[in-house]
């Protein structure tokens, strides 16, 4: 019966115990198909189409593996560094265009293939053509993945080569005037600044390399091309620093809103200078303050809170070298 010869099979497909094998006819399919081919042997790869590329001009065959400076996320990771050794990048079809037109110095421009070219990638392009850029068009996964808001295009930015403390020391003139900054955080500020130093004749601009901001892109656009011509120091400690400019014969001036004395009462503005200038927020730090022969102030308007770091700067420098001038 049909119903005895179902159960039947039911009961011998759910018996336990070994079972009868292929004899063989599955060694083939047990085997495999071997290792994994390199993705440069791959056909439809994009390391296999670069290998292709490279054979047809003649260059070295690149490999597949990446160098950590290749890598997307070594990429992110640099994104935004301007100090400590390593470089940064921009990205953004404005971003990019405004640093090449600004000469921030770079290493590279790179472009995502079949990028839609408006005026800003054109003369972008033209740009870094006359600058002897290199240009490397990439897959825009590659690019998305060093900085998902790129645009399909970005610049990769050189790191700023800073100076010390002793190398400006002897290159101030006399009487010498060296900018400090206690904790300037906003690179603006910061490229405002040199900007400044170097428009009336500061040896160069001191800055901490911890909790401050850096020589980044945005700093050299704000500087207007002041950063290649202005040495700019990096210090661990600012205090010591203050201490040895003492020891140079140098005259520290710490700039306070809170100061009871005013930059007009200052009597030492013909003597070589420090001038001290403090974060956005929290102004001078206590040492510091401590630390600095004098402490002085701009009067404003009292409805006026306090003024931009960089605007403060720019005051007292001019008011020192009109000093100086008479």
């Amino acid at each position: 019966m049909a119903g005895n010869s179902s159960r039947k099979g039911a009961v011998r497909g759910s018996k336990k115990g070994p079972s009868g094998g292929t004899g063989g006819n599955n060694k083939r399919r047990l085997e495999g198909k071997g290792p994994t081919p390199k993705a440069e042997d791959r056909p439809y790869h994009a390391a296999a189409k670069r290998k292709k590329a490279a054979e047809k001009k003649g260059d070295k065959v690149p490999t597949t593996r990446r160098s950590d400076s290749t890598r997307p996320s070594a990429a992110r990771s640099s994104a935004g560094r301007s100090d400590r050794g390593k470089g940064e990048i921009v990205s953004g079809r404005n971003a990019v265009l405004e640093a090449l037109r600004e000469g921030v110095p770079a290493t590279e421009l790179l472009v995502a293939r079949s990028i839609d070219v408006d005026d800003r990638v054109a003369e972008s392009l033209q740009l870094a053509l006359h600058h002897g850029l290199p240009i490397r068009e990439s897959h825009r996964a590659e690019i998305e993945g060093i900085s998902p808001n790129s645009q399909g295009i970005i610049l990769a930015i050189k790191p700023f080569q800073y100076s010390s403390f002793e190398e400006i020391s002897q290159r101030a003139k006399h009487p010498a005037l060296i900018v400090a900054l206690d904790g300037v955080t906003d690179p603006r500020n910061l490229g405002a600044i040199v900007r400044t130093a170097a428009a009336f004749g500061a040896a160069g601009v001191i800055m901490t390399e911890r909790r401050a901001a850096g020589m980044t892109a945005a700093a050299w656009k704000s500087s207007a091309g002041a950063a290649a011509r202005m040495p700019i120091a990096q210090v661990t400690n600012l205090a010591r620093t203050i201490d040895e400019a003492q020891k140079n014969g140098l005259f520290v001036v710490g700039l306070d809103g809170e100061s009871d004395v005013k930059i007009n009462e200052m009597k030492v503005a013909t003597e070589p200078l420090m001038i001290v200038v403090g974060s956005e927020g929290k102004g001078l730090a206590r040492l510091t303050r401590e630390k600095c022969d004098l402490v002085i102030s701009i009067p404003i308007n009292a409805s006026t809170e306090s003024l931009n770091a960089s605007i403060a700067t720019a005051i007292t420098l001019f008011w020192i070298d009109q000093q100086r001038q008479k």
